[in-house]
């Protein structure tokens, strides 16, 4: 048998405290999400700026117009961009460079290439 009157209402006492509860948590758990995301987004594309900067200033050196050694630069440069080099190629003039930028434990990787107009 169903509350009638008075008693019906406190029957249903206390749950809007759970529905509010609930809906704060869902709206933490997604700002938490975004954030997250976002994050990841802002590493990868600091990785690849620190990879296309890293790998100009290397194929300076590579054709001469710097002197050193072009991975030593990309080292360098990576570092200055907040970077870490993980692989650094040298095949004439043409430069390939791998770098990571760490965000909550994770890599975010960004790899470049430069050389002259038309080399392979």
């Amino acid at each position: 048998m169903k509350p009638i009157g008075r008693n019906a209402c406190a029957a249903e006492r206390g749950s809007g405290a759970v529905l509010a509860v609930a809906v704060i948590g869902a709206t933490v758990s997604l700002t938490a999400g975004t954030l997250a995301v976002g994050g990841a987004v802002v590493a990868q594309r600091r990785a690849s700026a620190a990879a296309d900067l890293a790998v100009l200033a290397a194929a300076d050196t590579a054709v001469g117009r710097v002197p050193g050694d072009p991975c030593a630069i990309v080292g360098a440069v990576a570092e200055a961009n907040g970077a870490r080099t993980e692989s650094c190629d040298v095949e004439g003039v043409v430069v390939t460079v791998t770098v990571s930028v760490g965000y909550l434990g994770v890599p975010a990787r960004a790899s470049a290439r430069a050389g002259p107009p038309g080399s392979p």
